[in-house]
């Protein structure tokens, strides 16, 4: 009885963790999962007792959060980020661009990036495709779990394009059509194509 006393216990610190963590990701422009976990824990004097929430327990928690608060004003930035991703995808057509993170998720809010994966055997054709077309744009190095498990370095180009800021990692060579896995829970990150990104706007 008393160990079954002490799960439900774990279980509810750990929703309620999860909960603050949403919070401050949505409210505070948290972007790291464990940083957020880690403030909140701190905050709500869990951070000695019982086991923290996964990221998975803390995007559903964020989902339910933007749902009960986030109200039209929400959705009609979703709305934009995704119209303002077609366009990049558009723009971007040579590189089998896809649309990743937040923006597809339903979880961005005013602090997210547009984020998506092009793809090319040249690491520099992007730089120069971008440069080509007067496109000013910052570069960043990023390290990834790549889907064999290792981890590898990656371009990251940033660019601001009005209200938007998107944020285009550079996929170079064959094998990088698998997905990496996702910092949320471990699988094959979720990434769809113009057609589909179309149809999710579509359906509102």
């Amino acid at each position: 009885m008393a160990h079954r006393s002490a799960r439900s216990s774990s279980r509810r610190q750990r929703q309620e963790v999860a909960a603050e963590a949403a919070r401050i990701i949505a409210t505070e422009g948290q972007r790291s999962y464990l940083a957020a976990k880690q403030k909140a824990a701190e905050r709500l004097g869990a951070a000695s007792r019982g086991g923290l929430p996964t990221n998975a327990e803390i995007e559903r928690a964020l989902k339910e959060w933007q749902h009960l608060y986030g109200g039209p004003e929400h959705a009609e930035r979703l709305r934009a980020m995704r119209l303002a991703a077609l366009e990049a995808m558009d723009f971007l057509e040579p590189f089998q661009p896809r649309l990743v993170g937040p923006v597809l998720e339903g979880t961005a809010d005013e602090y997210s990036r547009v984020c998506l994966h092009l793809f090319s055997e040249d690491p520099d054709a992007v730089v120069h495709f971008l440069m080509e077309h007067g496109i000013d744009f910052e570069q960043e190095r990023r390290r990834i779990r790549w889907h064999d498990g290792d981890y590898r370095e990656v371009d990251v180009l940033v660019v601001e394009a009005g209200e938007q800021t998107v944020e285009m990692t550079l996929m170079i060579g064959r094998d990088a059509v698998h997905p990496p896995p996702s910092p949320i829970d471990g699988n094959a990150v979720r990434r769809i194509g113009r057609a589909d990104l179309r149809a999710l706007i579509d359906q509102g």
